[in-house]
């Protein structure tokens, strides 16, 4: 039997990247997903076996290379606020660069992770892991304060993946002129963040 044409997996994860976030996980279509591809379904198959196994091969793939990025700035040099601000900035652009993730990611949390596996919880466990230890290194260190590593993850990250999620909406508010959401850019929404996480994780002052 004749081997199948090679075709780049990243080819069709990157069009099933598109489609999961414009349809969601239920509404997608591998048909679709291989006509923007420009494979036939039988390729699409013989490299990932299903949906399912597509869907979560993107996101472990994704998580594993968002934790990577955190990580680099984690092992890097910089003193503890030097390296938050470096972790949400490098957070930021990494999403930036994958516009698919937020509503992926927000339909995920919408449903409870029910399509997470523990392969797929694994990946994404190491980014929350890699912020933690800049925390962590930075409160030995004495120039981070200590709090839950969660709060501090929560509000310096999650903000970024709701903002870009809402770019259309705020798009619409602004066209529609029923509210102003379109003054702020994403670089400057990032060095709020930013400038917030410093202002929340600087070290009380020492008492006399």
């Amino acid at each position: 039997m004749p081997r199948p044409p090679r075709v780049s997996p990243d080819r069709i994860l990157a069009a099933a990247a598109a489609e999961f976030a414009e349809r969601g996980f239920a509404g997608a279509r591998v048909d679709r997903i291989a006509r923007r591809a420009r494979v036939n379904k039988a390729m699409l198959y013989y490299h990932f076996g299903s949906k399912q196994a597509l869907y979560r091969t993107l996101l472990r793939q994704t998580f594993a290379e968002a934790a990577g990025r955190l990580g680099a700035v984690a092992s890097g040099p910089g003193t503890g606020p030097a390296k938050v601000a470096g972790a949400i900035a490098a957070f930021a652009a990494f999403i930036q660069e994958r516009a698919f993730f937020p509503a992926i990611m927000l339909r995920e949390v919408a449903e409870g992770g029910s399509r997470l596996d523990r392969e797929t919880l694994a990946a994404l466990a190491g980014v929350p892991r890699a912020f933690f230890g800049i925390l962590a290194e930075g409160v030995a260190r004495g120039d981070l304060r200590a709090v839950h590593p969660l709060v501090a993850y929560f509000s310096a990250l999650s903000p970024i993946v709701f903002f870009l999620a809402a770019d259309p909406i705020r798009q619409e508010l602004g066209n529609t002129h029923l509210t102003k959401l379109r003054g702020l850019t994403s670089d400057e929404f990032v060095r709020q963040i930013q400038d917030a996480m410093r202002l929340s994780l600087a070290p009380h002052p020492q008492k006399r």
